[in-house]
């Protein structure tokens, strides 16, 4: 566990070396709350939990997937990552402490979102329902942190920044993030069960409101974790067997 610990500081002044990194990942959510949410539905208390919810998840969407996608794709081309990867502790500490640093950096990204939410609209949750939703945010970054680990090790830096990006607007849009439970266009609800942020989406509903998630959502959301995961153990392993083929 030290030594995890230490790769995550170390990975958290890394990416605090470069401000508009961490500003970055917080940065969508936050817009998309000010564009959409406040003027659309702010001063309804119901519509804006469920939105402020929704805006979480494209949060920690967000910051999983670029952080990791990116973030793990240009450390492979630095001379370091070999060196890291010949030390006797292993690659378990420093994968460790990746996703540690990862999650850090998830719930940081998610202040702006939280503040605008209190202070810009009406969106209300008790101090119990809180803290469900704070260890919601744990579990519905799972198939992000897959998906962008996926990524990155699979793809050179400048490919993983395309395929980031490609991936993910598409994911947004298909999970139906940018509406209310059931006010979603009809092609969007009729996808969104089968894709993994929707299961999320619906998870952090459940958290902050009296929303019933569906259980295709959840079942598809194991799914994807399940694939994603196959997909970044065979990613990594293959980069391994490069590196010291």
């Amino acid at each position: 566990m030290r030594l995890a610990l230490a790769h995550a500081r170390y990975q958290l002044l890394e990416l605090f070396r470069t401000p508009i990194a961490v500003v970055g990942s917080a940065f969508f959510p936050a817009a998309a709350m000010i564009f959409f949410v406040v003027p659309a539905v702010g001063d309804e208390q119901v519509a804006a939990t469920y939105a402020t919810a929704a805006m979480v998840t494209f949060a920690v969407m967000s910051a999983n997937i670029f952080q990791y996608g990116i973030g793990v794709a240009e450390d492979r081309a630095l001379p370091w990552d070999p060196y890291l990867r010949t030390l006797p502790a292993g690659s378990a500490p420093r994968f460790a402490g990746r996703v540690l640093a990862g999650l850090a950096m998830t719930y940081l990204s998610l202040i702006p979102v939280v503040v605008i939410a209190a202070t810009l609209t009406e969106a209300r949750t008790g101090l119990a329902r809180l803290a469900l939703a704070a260890a919601a945010v744990g579990l519905v970054s799972v198939p992000f942190t897959l998906m962008g680990l996926a990524i990155g090790y699979s793809l050179p830096a400048k490919a993983a920044i395309v395929v980031a990006q490609v991936v993910f607007f598409p994911l947004a849009f298909g999970g139906g993030l940018l509406s209310s439970p059931g006010q979603a266009p009809g092609f969007i609800e009729a996808i969104a069960p089968y894709l993994p942020t929707r299961g999320a989406v619906e998870l952090m509903w459940a958290a902050v409101g009296d929303f019933r998630p569906e259980p295709l959502s959840l079942v598809m959301l194991g799914v994807w974790i399940v694939a994603l995961g196959s997909l970044a153990g065979w990613a990594y392993r293959r980069d391994e067997g490069r590196r010291f083929s």
